[in-house]
């Protein structure tokens, strides 16, 4: 017998026994159905379905209790359809109407079916039997507000059922405010949350934290510190999950000074907190989210897959490869190696950190993969130029019975486009369309546009944008020219300049390239046009930057760079290399 059923006898059977206590100490049908819906309720309460439908079954009268308990009992172990249905057979076969805690409970129960249809046909029995509207159960109407709040396309049907409710309380406010931020309408949701506060109804933590959500949705830093403000007035300070909310909300506005003072004034934090924060540098300041890291240890805070997850990212976007492999440790060393959104992004932090092999292992030895697996792999060997690696992948990802999408393609693709491998890009573009029947996107345009342009293929790139179904964005304006600007076709690139500019592109890299098409030609006025564009548009270049990792220090560095104690060195090593390429006759292609 394995170890489940045990279990479920170990629990079964001292409910059972009492079951057949109760019924010969009952005298009356009614103690025996109240206390067999008492038994049904502990089933339910341990997990025991089966048992209770058969207790359910085996009742001779059933009042309005016992199929309310039903209800409720398959509504709380998440069996919604089956809630559903004895609801139904309630209606049909129960001579007591249904009461205002068995509609609360079907409500609930078409939200988790997330049926528009079922819970509309409640709604009209619960105003047939007088619990839905002003001055009846407020526990069902705001039910019916989740409800629809859940179910709808729209927040139309949940503010009419708000508008109706004639005394509202706090859970009416939070639910209609959590309708809107959970559809990213985060100004409506503040609109709400205004209108509470102007009606004094009485705040809770949820409430706070929904309504400061909303905020971190739409950017609003200034909103965000109106509410922190109110959150400080009506005690809720020191609450965890609210100033965990807060903090976040700070993050996401890249409001990083107010966040740290939030972090420190904090009297207790708990691993959310953490990781909320290192969550937010992962990407501005990714070195931060390391220290964070290594002070959330420090001060006996144990990490967990989420905070790993970010401390993998901060790794991945520093290509710092020893510091990747430590924390890889520090997964295996907690046991977590296992799990699916680390593993993958393991595979993606040594592909960007110039280890594929150690990508390609840990890709071996997972004992499940998912489509970001696969396609974190074919992103790896692509950068590398393992075109035919990317290919070999993805009819193995395909043979497994995975489908593949949108960025599987965009994958590979630039795999191709990398390797020169045209013909089979080009296979694969009228495969996506063909069999799968992905509609290909500006990216995946752009992504074929290059595979033309690397091949040289300038003309048959040209025709693609003429006869795309769309108006081509920036991206396939970008790799269009950049091909007719490596391939020296500087009058097919000067012909589409036209339509380029009309767009006012807001990549800095279309202007430099166009500059630097105008310069080779010695158009220094036109040359000189792009870069005023360039500059009366605001679009600002970022300077490319290198790095390189030495006995785990990281060194970095820009065009021009002048600080650090490494420069003597660095410009020493940069005069020996000029010295060889002039001794070569190599005369260098300098750009922008």
């Amino acid at each position: 017998m394995s170890h489940k059923n045990l279990l479920a006898n170990k629990i079964t059977v001292p409910i059972r026994n009492a079951a057949i206590n109760v019924t010969q100490n009952s005298t009356t049908p009614f103690e025996q159905a109240k206390l067999s819906t008492n038994l049904i309720r502990a089933y339910f309460d341990n997990g025991l379905i089966k048992q209770a439908r058969q207790l359910f079954d085996e009742m001779p009268d059933r009042d309005v209790v016992a199929w309310t308990s039903m209800i409720f009992g398959y509504t709380t172990c998440k069996t919604y359809n089956s809630a559903w249905l004895v609801f139904k057979d309630m209606m049909r076969e129960s001579f007591d109407p249904p009461n205002a805690f068995t509609f609360s409970t079907v409500f609930k129960a078409c939200k988790g079916m997330k049926s528009l249809s079922c819970g509309g046909s409640a709604h009209g029995l619960g105003l047939k039997h007088g619990f839905v509207g002003c001055n009846n159960s407020i526990y069902v109407d705001n039910a019916l507000l989740d409800m629809y709040a859940t179910c709808c396309v729209t927040m139309d049907n949940a503010c009419l059922i708000f508008r109706e409710i004639c005394l509202k309380n706090q859970v009416s406010w939070t639910t209609l405010i959590a309708g809107f931020t959970h559809r990213d309408d985060g100004l409506s949701a503040l609109q709400i949350f205004r209108e509470m506060l102007m009606e004094e109804t009485e705040q809770s933590a949820y409430s706070f934290s929904i309504a400061i959500r909303a905020c971190a949705g739409v950017g609003s830093h200034t909103y965000g510190k109106q509410i922190h403000a109110s959150v400080i007035k009506h005690g809720f300070d020191l609450n965890i999950p609210v100033m965990n909310s807060i903090l976040d909300m700070y993050c996401k506005c890249n409001c990083f000074q107010e966040a740290e003072v939030c972090f420190n004034g904090m009297y207790e934090k708990d691993d959310i907190t953490w990781n909320t924060l290192i969550a937010g540098y992962e990407k501005p300041d990714p070195m931060k989210a390391l220290h964070l890291f290594v002070q959330m240890e420090f001060m006996g805070c144990a990490p967990n897959c989420f905070t790993f997850s970010s401390v993998i990212a901060a790794c991945t976007n520093l290509s710092i490869l020893t510091c990747g492999q430590q924390i890889h440790s520090a997964i295996f060393k907690r046991g977590h190696e296992q799990n699916l959104p680390l593993a993958n992004s393991l595979i993606d932090m040594y592909a960007k950190s110039g280890s594929i092999q150690d990508s390609k292992k840990i890709f071996s030895e997972m004992s499940f993969r998912d489509l970001v697996s696969w396609t974190s792999m074919m992103i790896g060997f692509g950068s590398h130029g393992h075109g035919h690696e990317v290919i070999k992948l993805f009819n193995q990802m395909v043979n497994s019975g995975i489908k593949p999408d949108t960025i599987v393609f965009m994958a590979v693709l630039t795999a191709c486009s990398h390797a020169g491998l045209v013909e089979e890009g080009l296979s694969y573009f009228k495969l996506m369309t063909s069999q799968y029947k992905i509609s290909p996107n500006q990216e995946i345009y752009a992504c074929v546009i290059d595979l033309f342009g690397r091949g040289g293929r300038i003309k048959e790139a040209y025709d693609m944008i003429q006869n795309m179904p769309f108006k081509p964005d920036e991206s396939v304006w970008a790799a269009f020219l950049g091909a007719c600007k490596a391939h020296g076709k500087p009058v097919m690139g000067k012909m589409t300049a036209q339509k380029v500019l009309d767009s006012r592109p807001k990549k800095a890299g279309i202007y430099v390239l166009l500059s630097n098409m105008y310069a080779a030609e010695g158009k220094w006025d036109d040359r000189a046009k792009m870069r005023k564009l360039l500059n009366k548009f605001g679009v600002k270049k970022v300077a490319g930057r290198s790095w390189v990792e030495i006995q785990n220090q990281l060194y970095s560095f820009v065009a021009g760079d002048r600080g650090g104690y490494h420069e003597q060195l660095v410009y020493e090593v940069l005069g020996v290399l000029g010295q060889h390429m002039a001794e070569k006759n190599y005369i260098p292609q300098i750009g922008d």
